[in-house]
């Protein structure tokens, strides 16, 4: 039976890693995937999904505007039989895509895998993850730790100087050199204004 899944996480606990470790599983068993990518992260060039570690795998890019359902339907009417969808960066879908990936599954029986963050800097949800928390059918927690050994599940943008930012827009696409995966008690006490952080101290997956 097909399912609509929400793997998440705070930033660098591998999320696109075990992204494409799936994308891979499948198509080792013959199988067709299809990864789905929002334009707007466009580290790694548009259309392409990389991982921290070195991975990477051609995606199929989408704007705000874009209809997945139909992406999909017309992926499977060019190429075949498709058996897994996978999207990278899942926190930016908005509520009407999260929708149309509940249709993918409940209409065309195709399991949707989505990968993102659950909060931004601030702690608030995003939307893409506000309704996938809502509307898929399994959840999990991708761990990884803070600097202070326990486990992060928030995240913190810093400045230059490593201090918390809490201004500014919700979407700034950076990486390590911007953000810094921290427990919740890490969370609030940089939210204070109480030290700084390192930005580059990547945490670890547990």
């Amino acid at each position: 039976m097909a399912k609509l899944y929400f793997y998440y996480s705070a930033m660098n606990a591998g999320k696109t890693t075990t992204l494409l470790q799936s994308a891979y599983n499948y198509r080792e068993r013959g199988m067709r995937a299809a990864i789905l990518t929002p334009k707007l992260d466009h580290r790694a060039g548009s259309g392409t999904v990389a991982s921290r570690i070195g991975l990477q795998s051609d995606g199929i890019a989408f704007d705000r505007d874009a209809d997945l359902e139909a992406c999909v339907r017309a992926d499977v009417a060019a190429h075949g039989r498709l058996h897994c969808v996978l999207v990278d960066e899942a926190q930016f879908l908005t509520r009407a895509q999260v929708w149309q990936l509940s249709e993918v599954v409940d209409a065309l029986r195709i399991p949707v895998l989505c990968y993102g963050l659950r909060t931004d800097f601030r702690g608030e949800l995003f939307e893409g993850s506000q309704y996938l928390l809502a509307w898929a059918d399994e959840l999990s927690e991708i761990k990884t730790i803070c600097h202070s050994g326990s486990k992060a599940t928030m995240t913190v943008r810093v400045d230059e100087r490593g201090r918390a930012v809490q201004d500014g827009p919700q979407v700034e696409i950076g990486g390590n050199e911007r953000y810094v995966s921290v427990s919740r008690a890490e969370f609030k006490k940089v939210m204070r204004g109480e030290g700084a952080i390192d930005p580059l101290q990547v945490p670890l997956p547990l």
